[in-house]
């Protein structure tokens, strides 16, 4: 089945093209502290973290203690982790398999 973005347009193509530009880390720093305001960023990375540790089959205490995350955003990562588009699932597969 293919997949249908509730979100695709131009301008979100445009957006996504210029992040598939970037090639290192230091160019994210700078597009990413340009596009976003500090707490969209730091929201974006402690949501991030929280579908890792739940991947990792951690307590939502454990995850609320090591990421300051509320529940009900923890509920919500949960929720697009096991129904969402798989995307936290193909981001977060390919950082481990870079790791190891």
């Amino acid at each position: 089945m293919e997949y249908r973005s509730k979100i695709k347009d131009e301008l979100v193509d445009q957006l996504f093209k210029a992040i598939l530009s970037l090639e290192t880390m230091e160019e994210c720093y700078r597009f990413f502290e340009d596009l976003c305001t500090v707490n969209e960023i730091k929201s974006l990375a402690q949501r991030l973290e929280v579908a890792r540790m739940l991947k990792e089959k951690k307590t939502y205490s454990e995850i609320a203690e090591k990421t300051g995350a509320s529940t009900a955003t923890i509920s919500r990562v949960n929720r697009f982790l096991l129904y969402g588009s798989d995307g936290y699932n193909i981001v977060l597969d390919r950082i481990s398999k870079k790791q190891s």
